[in-house]
């Protein structure tokens, strides 16, 4: 195999273990250290997927610097050992750093059989409206 081609592999791999680490984690009312590996892996993947330089890009544009510092303090605070107060600002950080994709994110499941059906459902169609509406372009 290409060396970037499997560099790209081995990032897939560690983004895929560090969201399964950090769905287990949570799943065992949020284990430290579950969270704190799923945490790493995934930063780590994302670095081996998209590159070093575009990962540090990506994460210090100026008009994401807030979402920077809600994510990465998160991922702190985690490895610091306070899972919960972490995760709640992880995940506000991540809405904030990755709100640009959400609208292709629900406009490709909207195409997807059984979970377009759901979320044209009256109550979650609305729901999913606002989450999927976005002004900030990546």
């Amino acid at each position: 195999c290409f060396f970037f081609f499997c560099i790209a592999e081995i990032g897939m791999g560690l983004t895929g273990f560090g969201v399964f680490f950090l769905f287990f984690g949570m799943i065992l009312f949020f284990d430290k250290a579950l969270l704190a590996i799923g945490n790493v892996l995934f930063v780590a993947g994302l670095a081996f997927v998209i590159g070093l330089e575009r990962t540090f890009r990506f994460f210090f544009q100026k008009h994401k610097i807030k979402a920077t510092v809600f994510f990465l303090g998160g991922v702190l605070i985690v490895l610091i050992g306070w899972p919960l107060i972490g995760m709640i600002l992880e995940m506000y950080g991540f809405f904030l750093l990755f709100r640009g994709f959400f609208p292709v994110v629900v406009g490709f499941i909207r195409r997807v059989p059984v979970l377009g059906y759901l979320l044209n459902l009256p109550g979650i169609s609305s729901l999913v409206d606002k989450a999927g509406e976005s002004n900030n372009m990546v």
